[in-house]
């Protein structure tokens, strides 16, 4: 089930086909998901709910051909690897994964790998890895996420609808005291870009949750946690166009991802981590590749969107950020974890009937 399932449109804007971030052509998305065991918590045994998503952002090698980058944090208490060279070098160089906040090392040490198996010579590579705290659900000081995990997702990664809620980096996520995960939406803006956003959403207060502009009150569904915890997760969110940006122009269209936070009711909270990294799939294969070793021209022709014109795809990132939270709610569905600690779904029924009442 996704919000336009069930009539609610959010924001102005149109969609592309899928309503994800494939919409923007060559970006292609693959998770892991790993759920097993129940009852009490074990340490290093289980349960186990989580896994690892991962995001592709063209159809051929990142790590030959990088793209234009930037990022935003509206709240630091977070980790997105590889920042630093993004924030330095306005560029990615290698693919995104998501995952929970104790596997980032292997993730990340599993994408070098990747690398390395697919050139068959040396290479060099910061990978970018994002996390959220799925620890309520999920025995995560056991890091139970593989480099296998890592692997299948990678090659599991495809254009198209993706899987939202309880997937991949999403599976134990926790969302406004409902259970949360992944989520995806598009929009295609004036000029006929496209602004893709994927997130992976265990932020919120349940007080707070907005949708279409209005508030959600639902208290008498059981809280995965005590209210005063709430807000202390976080979100990732991923934003891709083909809209031609430089680095300084990615870093903007990330901040506004921010404001697609907030319009759900987040508010970047103290103990939150809400990092957002946005690139452009327009100059693929016209930017210079540290990794392929090749002396680069001296002067080097982009395409470039005047500054005038990008407003549009900031309205796109805040609708496509909103929707994605909402969507990446509503596909997932209820799960319990250790300790029989249970994360309701948002319930379908009484959304639609606190819409109506407005």
């Amino acid at each position: 089930m996704r919000v336009r399932d069930l009539g609610v449109v959010i924001g102005g804007g149109t969609p592309g086909p899928a309503n994800a971030i494939t919409d923007v052509a060559g970006v292609r998305v693959g998770h892991t998901t790993v759920i097993r065991g129940d009852g009490p918590l074990r340490v290093g045994e289980g349960p186990v709910r989580t896994g690892v998503t991962v995001i592709l952002p063209h159809a051929g090698s990142i790590f030959d051909e990088p793209l234009y980058a930037g990022h935003h944090w509206l709240n630091g208490n977070g980790e997105l690897t590889g920042m630093a060279w993004v924030r330095e070098g306005g560029m990615l160089t290698t693919p995104i994964a998501l995952t929970n906040s104790h596997s980032v090392g292997v993730v990340r040490d599993a994408l070098i790998e990747i690398e390395v198996r697919g050139r068959g010579r040396g290479a060099w590579g910061l990978p970018v890895v994002g996390e959220t705290w799925d620890g309520v659900l999920n025995d995560i000081d056991g890091q139970h996420v593989t480099a296998a995990h890592v692997r299948e997702a990678y090659d599991a990664a495809t254009t198209g609808p993706v899987a939202e809620g309880n997937v991949g980096g999403g599976t134990g996520m926790i969302c406004h005291g409902f259970k949360g995960g992944i989520g995806t939406a598009s929009r295609v803006v004036d000029g006929g870009w496209t602004v893709g956003v994927l997130v992976q959403a265990n932020h919120g207060r349940r007080e707070r949750l907005t949708v279409a502009g209005v508030p959600v009150v639902i208290d008498d569904v059981p809280r995965p946690v005590p209210p005063e915890f709430e807000g202390a997760g976080s979100i990732i969110g991923i934003v891709a166009t083909d809209a031609p940006l430089l680095p300084h122009q990615c870093r903007r269209l990330a901040q506004r991802a921010g404001l697609g936070v907030a319009r759900t009711g987040g508010a970047g909270e103290n103990t939150s981590g809400d990092g957002f990294l946005a690139f452009s799939t327009a100059n693929r294969g016209h930017l210079p590749s540290d990794a392929l070793g090749v002396q680069p021209p001296r002067v080097l022709t982009v395409d470039v969107l005047p500054d005038a014109y990008i407003d549009p795809l900031f309205y796109g990132a805040i609708e496509a950020t909103e929707e994605a939270i909402v969507n990446a709610l509503l596909a997932a569905e209820t799960m319990t974890g250790r300790d029989d600690i249970t994360a309701h779904a948002l319930p379908q029924d009484r959304l639609l009937a606190a819409l109506t009442r407005r």
